[in-house]
C-alpha cells in the first residue's frame, strides 16, 4: 500500500501540473468541411469489410464524421456512471491520499464530457443515446467496488488507443486531433491507476470469494468486453452516414466479421493481457 499511496500522490502532482480550463482549451472552428476525414479510416467500424471497399471515397468520409459522433457518445455515456460512482466512492474507507485522487480523476472526467459534448452538439446537433442496460444485482463483499474499476479499466483502454491513434492523424482537423490528445493526457494518469487499484481490490478479495463467485467475475468481465465492442458498431451512424442498404444488416454483417474482429483483437490486446496475467477475465470462446 505504500508503494501505491506514493504513486497516487505523483498522480495527483502531475494533475496539478497539467490542469487545463476545458472552456479555452479547444478552439472550436464555426464549421468542419465534410469532405475531410474525422476518423482515422483504418479504425472505422467498416474498415477491411468487402462492404466498405464498395463505399466511394465521398461515403467513406462522410461515415468517419458520424464514426466520431458515436465515439465521442460512447465516451460521454461511459463517463457518466464514472462521474457517479467515484463521487459515491469519496471518503469512504479509502487513504487520504486516494480521496484526493478520486478528486482529480472526477474533476478530469467532467472535463472531457465537455470536449466531446461540445464536438457533439455543435456539429451534429445531438448526442447518440446510451444502448446499456443496467440491472440490479446481488454483490459479494468487494465485488461490486472491483468490478466498477475493472469495468473503467477496460472501457478506458479501448479508448485511450483510440485516442492515441487519432491524436496525431495528420488526415483528421485540428479540433478532433486535439480532443483525442487532450483526453489521452488525462487517461495515461487514470490507467496508471486503475491498473494498480484494480490488482490491489482483486488480491484483496479473491481469497474470500468462493470459485463459483471468482469464475462469475471472471466472465462478467469478458461479457462486458464484448458488450461494449458491440456499441462500435452503431446502426444509427451509417443510417446518418446515409448508406446503401439495411442498417442493422450492416451492423450484423460487422459484427462477424474476420477483419473486424482482428482490429478488435489488436485494440483491446493489452488490457486482456493485464486482466488474463492477474486472473481477472475468463478466457474467450472459441468461435
Amino acid at each position: 500500500m505504500t508503494e501505491t499511496l506514493e504513486i497516487v500522490r505523483r498522480l495527483c502532482a502531475a494533475s496539478r501540473k497539467h490542469y487545463d480550463n476545458p472552456y479555452a482549451a479547444i478552439e472550436w472552428p464555426e464549421s468542419l468541411d465534410e469532405r475531410d476525414w474525422f476518423f482515422s479510416p483504418e479504425l472505422i467500424s467498416l474498415h477491411g469489410t468487402e462492404y466498405y471497399e464498395g463505399l466511394t471515397e465521398a461515403q467513406k468520409r462522410r461515415l468517419s464524421f458520424w464514426e466520431t459522433i458515436n465515439f465521442f457518445s460512447l465516451n460521454i455515456h461511459g463517463e457518466k456512471p464514472l462521474v457517479e460512482g467515484l463521487a459515491r466512492r469519496l471518503y469512504r474507507n479509502s487513504p487520504a491520499e486516494v480521496d484526493s485522487y478520486l478528486h482529480h480523476f472526477l474533476d478530469e472526467e467532467n472535463k472531457h464530457m465537455v470536449y466531446f459534448g461540445g464536438f457533439c452538439r455543435r456539429y451534429a446537433g445531438k448526442v447518440y443515446p446510451d444502448k446499456k442496460v443496467a440491472f440490479a444485482r446481488a454483490y459479494a463483499e468487494g465485488e461490486e467496488d472491483f468490478l466498477f474499476f475493472a469495468k473503467v479499466l477496460v472501457f478506458e483502454e479501448i479508448v485511450d488507443t483510440y485516442n492515441v491513434r487519432m491524436a496525431v492523424d495528420d488526415r483528421l482537423p485540428a479540433v478532433v486531433r486535439a480532443i483525442n490528445r487532450l483526453h489521452h493526457e488525462d487517461e495515461t494518469r487514470h490507467l496508471g491507476f486503475g491498473r494498480r487499484h484494480t490488482r490491489e481490490l482483486f488480491e484483496r478479495y479473491r481469497t474470500r470469494w468462493d470459485e463459483g463467485t471468482r469464475r462469475g467475475i471472471q466472465q462478467y468481465l469478458r461479457d462486458y468486453l464484448t458488450a461494449t465492442w458491440r456499441e462500435y458498431y452503431n446502426p444509427r451512424v451509417y443510417e446518418d452516414a446515409g448508406l446503401p442498404g439495411n442498417p442493422f444488416e450492416i451492423m450484423q454483417m460487422a459484427l462477424r466479421h474476420p477483419a473486424t474482429r482482428a482490429r478488435e483483437r489488436q485494440v483491446e490486446e493489452r488490457c486482456v493481457s493485464y486482466l488474463s496475467r492477474n486472473g481477472m477475465i475468463a478466457e474467450e470462446k472459441a468461435a
